[in-house]
């Protein structure tokens, strides 16, 4: 990256992107971010007060104790017995206030920090979930995940403590520098003058520090995923025997990581010796003017701690000063890359047509697909001129070839993806008839293809569809689903790893089934949801199926005999059409 102005000697690359805006005149963008954030803020302005007079109370106080310290060393070098008592109590009171307000300090700031990350990330993950599927699936899952943990951590601190960091910074810096130039204007301007010094002198080094320690992060991503990967995929290794091969691998990666880790720690080594000398350079050059003072008796030796200290101080806040303003630019591009998201165009809602259906759903529901024509972005059409209708009471079969655009028939249905010509319709007994719009997904039971479940209990995960269901009414399902006979020896409270781990592919679709009969819903798609079921199985959980829902609407996606036997029409897709096939009754 070429570095320009003022940036040539911080050579910082969030700060260089923000010069590069304001010269292609898209600065703008800065300010929106920052305006978003300010949004937070301003949401939680009381958050911010309390943080910003706990903050400038505990600066007061540090300076003040840094100066009874002093002076208690003075009476004790002066021998100034008498007034021992009184700085003994000070010194003992102060120690008291400092420890219970810094305790005090920890626990508010502890909570504030944790509620107000909990509230912008609940919020911003409501409206991630609101964005339109076909936009989300944009992106790689790895890609939302970072943004949603790292980059929302970032926007919830700095929403919070910006503010009162500048302000808090700014204050102690110029108390110390007033403090300490009343009592020696020099030792004040060596202070002012030797903080700016060490920050530019240190920041080559600093910055390559990052670098090194960037590259030894991704090694260890890369070498985490590798291992997730072989876990996750154990039955494959095992059944392949290819577990030497991983293994050769395994070292390969120890061995770039070794090294990598080996060239950081020498790095470290040396930036710790330099950064060591030239603040020893510095220290010296302060504590040689105290010896000074000292020796023409105009300080006594507790002035000489106070000035040392306080120029420590100095150049501390002047470093946090500079960097809030990598933080503040840092802050605007993670905002930047949550807002990509947030600002993605949402779901269509439509509660007024939503409360119409929910009064006649419970009669049945028909789901018409009229004359639709659907293509991805930029790909080639999967649906022209496609009709397909099925009504309460009724259950139809959906064939097609692999790839033929089943999944993409049940997207359409669930209103997942919007057709790009024609309608998706859903009608009551009344013959009022609706687009399909997010809101009607509550009137669908959903079975997708593959293993569903979460890491939880199995009542948590009946439950994801129907919060207050009591345990007769999951145990109820599990039976229809013919879950029950495996369910039952550990209960419904037994845990499930992640992704269902511990249970067969047969056994998590026997549970997604029972958590598609336990939402009751009028409509109810099965996508090759049986598929890992055995036939008598598969036709018991087909019948109860029929028999506990006679009114409801289902679509099932399979090429099994057993199943088609059951459906009063099969439609296939070919063609970009879905037709009528075959009426079996």
């Amino acid at each position: 990256m070429n570095y320009t102005g003022f940036n040539k000697i911080l050579k910082s690359d969030a700060l260089q992107e923000y010069l590069n805006k304001i010269a292609d005149g898209t600065f703008k963008d800065f300010v929106d971010d920052w305006k978003w954030i300010f949004s937070y803020t301003k949401r939680y302005k009381w958050i911010v007060v309390l943080y910003t007079v706990l903050g400038l109370l505990s600066s007061t106080l540090g300076v003040a104790s840094a100066y009874v310290s002093s002076m208690m060393i003075n009476i004790i070098t002066g021998k100034q017995i008498s007034k021992l008592p009184i700085l003994i109590a000070i010194t003992l009171g102060s120690t008291f206030f400092s420890l219970v307000f810094g305790s005090v300090m920890s626990r508010v700031s502890a909570k504030i920090t944790i509620f107000v990350n909990n509230d912008i990330q609940g919020e911003i993950f409501d409206r991630i979930v609101d964005v339109k599927w076909s936009e989300l699936n944009k992106y790689k899952h790895g890609d939302l995940l970072n943004r949603f943990n790292g980059d929302v951590g970032t926007v919830s601190g700095n929403a919070i403590a910006w503010i009162p960091n500048v302000l808090i910074n700014i204050y102690t810096f110029i108390v110390t520098f007033i403090v300490l130039y009343r009592m020696d204007h020099i030792m004040a301007w060596i202070g002012l003058f030797s903080a700016p010094f060490l920050l530019l002198m240190s920041h080559y080094v600093l910055r390559k520090q990052r670098e090194y320690r960037k590259k030894v992060l991704e090694l260890n991503s890369n070498m985490m995923s590798f291992e997730m990967e072989s876990f996750y995929n154990m039955d494959t290794v095992k059944a392949f025997g290819v577990w030497k091969t991983l293994s050769n691998r395994l070292r390969e990666w120890q061995k770039k990581f070794k090294k990598f880790n080996l060239e950081y720690n020498m790095f470290q080594i040396k930036t710790n010796i330099f950064l060591s000398i030239l603040g020893t350079i510095v220290t010296l050059g302060s504590f040689g003017y105290c010896l000074f003072l000292l020796w023409t008796g105009r300080i006594l030796y507790g002035d000489m701690t106070f000035f040392l200290g306080q120029r420590a101080t100095l150049t501390s806040r002047f470093n946090s000063l500079v960097g809030t303003i990598p933080s503040m630019l840092n802050s605007a591009i993670s905002t930047h890359r949550i807002r990509e998201i947030v600002d993605l165009p949402k779901e269509e809602h439509n509660l007024e047509d939503y409360k119409k259906l929910r009064e006649t759903a419970e009669n049945g529901l028909s789901i018409i697909l009229k004359d639709v024509t659907f293509a991805y972005t930029d790909g080639e059409k999967v649906y022209h001129d496609a009709v397909f209708s099925v009504n309460p009471g009724e259950i139809v079969a959906v064939l097609g070839e692999s790839g033929g655009g089943k999944t993409t028939l049940f997207r359409l249905l669930l209103g997942l993806v919007k057709p790009n010509e024609g309608h998706i319709l859903l009608n009551d007994c009344n013959g009022n008839s609706f687009d399909m719009s997010a809101d009607f997904r509550k009137f669908i039971s959903y079975v997708p293809q593959g293993n569903t479940m979460m890491m939880g209990t199995i009542a948590e995960n009946m439950r994801m569809v129907k919060e207050n269901a009591t345990d007769e009414e999951i145990i109820n399902s599990l039976k229809l689903a013919c879950a029950w006979e495996f369910v039952e020896p550990v209960g419904i409270n037994a845990f499930l790893g992640e992704r269902g781990r511990g249970i067969s592919e047969g056994q998590a679709q026997r549970l997604s089934i029972a958590r598609a009969i336990l939402r009751d819903a009028p409509i109810l798609f099965l996508d090759e949801a049986t598929s890992a079921l055995d036939e008598e199985t598969e036709a018991r959980v087909i019948e109860n199926v029929i028999k506990v829902s006679p009114n409801k609407t289902i679509i099932v996606s399979t090429h099994r005999p057993s199943v088609l036997k059951k459906c009063m029409r099969v439609y296939k897709i070919a063609n970009k059409k879905i037709e009528c096939e075959d009426v079996l009754v």
